[in-house]
């Protein structure tokens, strides 16, 4: 198991502590405040579809935000350098402006409240099943990812042993989901994004000051990793060398294409969120209000990983006391005084809740209406439901807890969610794009692209794992292995789907795509007429501001 070295442990004093006591006394009095308005399954699931653009929009980042985003990518910052911003810029703007340009008013307006559920709708019972079963244990998987991520943390700076963490924290987050369901995990996600970001802005500034400034920061990188680690795209072409191991068509296609849409326009930890705007013009401004601050996350992620290297440039090597998961919390122990370090632990608290809530509040969602709903028992009440929705938030929390520590064997758990989205993101997004955009696309063409897609990508990675397969790195192995997965997929169902029946064209309505319904603007409200509030202008002006984002790192 790989743990933070006992060098990082710090000593929290009364002001640290206050802290603490005052963020975790806010979030459950969020918890309860929501409660009041929870009267339904579709309250607990999906707010009563009741909330603002702008408070979506701020969940929908910070439900990506959580401690495997900030662990993860600062360590990909310290393994990689500027390569990272791919994950941010080619790896993330698009696909979202894609989900709320073009598909949210599919999902929206199917009225459905979740990703498998479209695909009920669209295709049949089999792919159904399927969908929900890989999305749930999906779910589960990343949830258990940020526990483990908070737990090895918790014990370096505070320590507190790892099954205590993680019993804690999960305790915790099951608290305030099952009192308040989703409408408090919207809103405390909304709270967590400025807390995280309060964190980190004064670590960024204070290693910045360590390593001498923008201008210390690229000379000593320069001298010491060369030249080709500030730049995002040096070194990609076809036969050269990188710390990625990557080259550009790997990159667009497996990063940008694959695993990006992928994750962005399917995960429904993600999607929920715009589901639960209060009306289609909301859901589609929601991951495009997220894409702005999303495209300057690395500034207070991937940076200080780098700087991280600078402070301990043994990081991640081997024999050295600390991984490249050790990034944040080398420059907290080195950096922050008490009072700001309790800010960067509840920060960093904030980040585990913010991920975990998003992922467990959708496994209650795909579980209860994908599988016990659908399947298991049909045709109950709604407070039946609603019951069923708590105890499976419980369960999901229970599980969680169990898989928490699959990822140790990985010293950057970043590596092994970009595995997980590989595994199970990147075949749904190639059969929910069959579906959406053909209607020739059959029900069984739907379950085996689905099912096959998803074991071609493991069956590459396990022989990765066991030395039959050579690849640059674990996230070369992942862009690769999303190639094979939406390939696989499509090489799959396009003959299926020929060989096969496909559904009356009078039962496709408003499930394939056709211009008029991605037009639709649905019922509008005061305001949604203002032209800083057109999803076309906010989704081309994320476009353009994320290319001018790539200048600085393609020169």
């Amino acid at each position: 198991m790989h743990t933070l070295a006992d060098g990082l442990r710090l000593s929290m004093n009364w002001m640290d502590s206050l802290i603490l006591v005052i963020y975790f006394a806010v979030v459950l009095g969020i918890a309860f405040a929501a409660k009041r308005s929870v009267h339904t399954t579709l309250d607990f699931f999906l707010s009563g579809r009741s909330l603002p653009a702008w408070v979506t929009g701020l969940a929908f980042v910070s439900a990506n935000l959580g401690a495997t985003e900030i662990l993860g990518m600062a360590a990909n910052g310290a393994q990689y350098g500027a390569y990272t911003i791919h994950w941010y810029l080619i790896g993330a703007i698009p696909a979202m402006v894609f989900l709320g340009l073009v598909m949210m008013p599919f999902y929206y307006n199917s009225k459905v409240r979740s990703v498998p559920e479209f695909l009920l709708l669209r295709f049949s019972r089999s792919s159904h099943l399927l969908s929900s079963i890989l999305f749930a244990v999906a779910s589960v998987l990343i949830a258990g990812v940020n526990l483990y991520a908070l737990a090895i943390v918790l014990q370096a700076l505070l320590g507190w042993p790892i099954p205590v963490s993680i019993v804690v924290a999960g305790l915790f987050v099951l608290a305030y989901i099952i009192i308040g369901g989703l409408t408090s995990a919207i809103y405390n996600e909304v709270l967590q994004f400025f807390v995280i970001v309060a964190a980190l802005v004064p670590l960024t500034v204070l290693g910045l000051v360590r390593v001498g400034g923008v201008g210390g920061l690229l000379d000593k990188v320069t001298a010491s990793e060369g030249a080709q680690f500030l730049s995002a795209w040096g070194g990609t072409g076809f036969g050269q060398d990188n710390p990625l191991g990557a080259n550009w068509l790997t990159i667009t296609l497996g990063l940008g294409f694959a695993i990006s849409f992928g994750y962005w326009t399917t995960n429904f930890a993600e999607v929920q969120r715009s589901l639960s705007a209060k009306n289609l013009s909301a859901a589609r401004r929601t991951p495009l209000i997220a894409a702005f601050p999303k495209m300057f996350i690395p500034l207070i992620v991937v940076l200080p990983g780098v700087i991280a290297l600078l402070v301990q440039p043994n990081i991640g090597q081997p024999g050295s006391e600390y991984d490249y998961n050790s990034a944040i919390p080398l420059l907290m122990a080195e950096l922050l005084p008490n009072g700001v370090l309790g800010l960067a632990v509840t920060g960093l608290m904030a980040s585990f809740m913010a991920g975990m809530a998003a992922n467990v509040s959708s496994f209650n969602t795909v579980f209860t209406t994908d599988i016990w709903q659908a399947y298991i028992k049909p045709a109950m009440s709604d407070a039946h439901y609603l019951m069923i929705g708590r105890v499976v938030t419980a369960v999901g929390v229970l599980i969680g807890i169990g898989t928490a520590f699959i990822a140790s064997s990985f010293s950057n758990i970043m590596n092994y969610m970009q595995t997980l989205f590989s595994f199970f993101n990147v075949p749904l997004f190639a059969t929910f794009i069959l579906a959406l955009f053909w209607k020739r696309m059959t029900a069984q063409a739907g379950f085996w692209g689905l099912l096959l897609g998803t074991l071609a990508p493991v069956g590459f990675y396990s022989l990765y794992r066991v030395g039959i397969v050579e690849m640059g790195s674990d996230q070369a192995v992942n862009m690769t292995s999303s190639i094979i997965a939406f390939a696989v997929d499509v090489a799959v169902s396009v003959p299926v789907a020929l060989a096969t029946r496909p559904k009356p064209a009078e039962e496709l309505v408003g499930l394939v795509y056709t211009k008029a319904d991605a037009n639709t603007r649905g019922e509008l409200q005061k305001g949604d007429d203002a032209w800083y509030r057109k999803p076309a202008l906010l989704g081309w002006g994320a476009i353009v501001l994320a290319v001018l984002c790539y200048i600085p790192f393609s020169i």
